[in-house]
């Protein structure tokens, strides 16, 4: 195992990916393996001697270790899937020197998922068994497996304890998962914008975005990587989802400045007239020149298995939560999500106070939907300097 463990990124104005390398076998929740393992990170701030000033922060479902500053060059590794659009850090103006969670006390860890596509081992990276790219045969992962192979990761770097841990959107399902999994290991736990179960509505919209990209004739069941990638399967899955991360509103506004774009080889009969549409179809089109349609399968995956209960091998929520009870938590709900409904934060909250957890719910009012937590420091900055400086 190899790490860097001095730290370019304490200017946070350039940052630089760094690279852990787990070189033994590591055993995965749904009985498969990896002989190895490669995970993406970046760090801004500096550990102070304890090492117990570390928040560890997880990224949403399209995320990258890329949280603050601007990177343009993570080493290759990415490649073309590293696009202008993923040079600045997705919560720059959360992480930095006097900001929300300040560089200057605290350090901060965001870490690629295993299974992605940006520098941790997915199903694009080479198997080291064939030479080829994983493709299908890269091994089901589930919310445990993401938290223990950056527990991993924390060990080679000496953190026993978090400080904190911040989780965005499916992000914060790991956050829970790691928060009661191992509730020793953190003393305060930020979920925002998540939930403590899959809703209906969720588990159906997600099956639409796997039919979509398993449909497209490009897939070949996952392995595509010598060939064409299911370019149009993935986004259409991303039209499905975009529409729940921001407000109708939004999208409204958004779409008045849309230019009419057609590509004659998408549709044939149907003509893009509205702006609305072809707003719609121009995020789909984006999406697919930075991001793996494999990747995208596990990490929806991830999510759509879900299982609090199971995961940590209980039977109530109660008796889940009851070893919680040293923490403090920080619920953040958005008024306008469609993503995960406010009502699914107040299912959380109750079941945290039922159990005698110390717990702050804060409901941002916006009218940005569920990206209101990547788009308005200003909302929340107040309430994670509060609880995080313990003030």
């Amino acid at each position: 195992m190899d790490s860097r463990l001095d730290n370019p990124n304490m200017g946070n104005a350039s940052t630089k990916t760094l690279f852990y390398h787990h070189n033994s076998a590591f055993n995965l929740s749904g009985g498969g393996h990896l002989a190895e393992f490669q995970l993406a990170y970046e760090i801004y701030g500096e550990m102070n001697e304890a090492k117990d000033n570390v928040v560890l922060l997880f990224h949403a479902l399209s995320g990258s270790q890329h949280a603050s500053g601007e990177n343009t060059d993570p080493d290759g590794v990415i490649g073309k899937l590293w696009t202008r659009e993923c040079h600045p850090g997705w919560w720059h103006d959360f992480v930095g020197p006097g900001k929300a969670v300040n560089t200057e006390r605290f350090c901060v860890i965001c870490i690629n998922y295993l299974g992605g596509c940006y520098g941790s081992t997915g199903p694009a990276s080479l198997n080291p068994d064939t030479g080829q790219p994983y493709g299908a045969n890269f091994p089901q992962v589930n919310a445990s497996d993401i938290v223990d192979s950056q527990l991993a990761l924390l060990d080679h770097l000496g953190v026993k304890q978090l400080h904190a841990v911040i989780g965005n959107s499916v992000g914060g399902l790991l956050a829970l998962n790691l928060a009661t999994r191992y509730p020793d290991r953190v003393s305060i736990v930020i979920p925002v914008a998540t939930a403590l179960e899959v809703s209906h509505l969720q588990h159906l919209l997600i099956l639409e975005q796997v039919l979509a990209i398993e449909n497209d004739p490009n897939f070949n069941g996952g392995d595509y990587y010598n060939g064409e990638a299911p370019a149009r399967g993935l986004a259409l899955a991303r039209m499905i989802s975009h529409k729940t991360f921001i407000s109708l509103r939004t999208i409204q506004r958004r779409a008045r400045r849309e230019i009419i774009r057609q590509k004659e080889e998408q549709l044939s009969w149907y003509q893009i007239e509205s702006p609305l549409e072809s707003y719609m179809l121009h995020q789909g089109n984006k999406f697919v020149t930075r991001f793996d349609a494999n990747t995208y399968l596990r990490i929806l995956d991830v999510w759509q298995k879900f299982d609090i209960l199971k995961q940590v091998g209980s039977d109530s929520h109660a008796d889940t939560f009851a070893r919680c009870k040293h923490q403090k938590y920080l619920v953040f709900s958005i008024s306008s999500d469609v993503c995960f409904y406010p009502d699914q934060q107040r299912q959380l909250v109750s079941q945290l106070q039922d159990a005698g957890v110390n717990t702050m719910y804060i409901t941002v009012h916006s009218e940005k939907g569920h990206d209101s937590f990547l788009l308005e420091p200003e909302l929340y900055t107040p309430h994670l300097h509060y609880t995080l400086n313990g003030v």
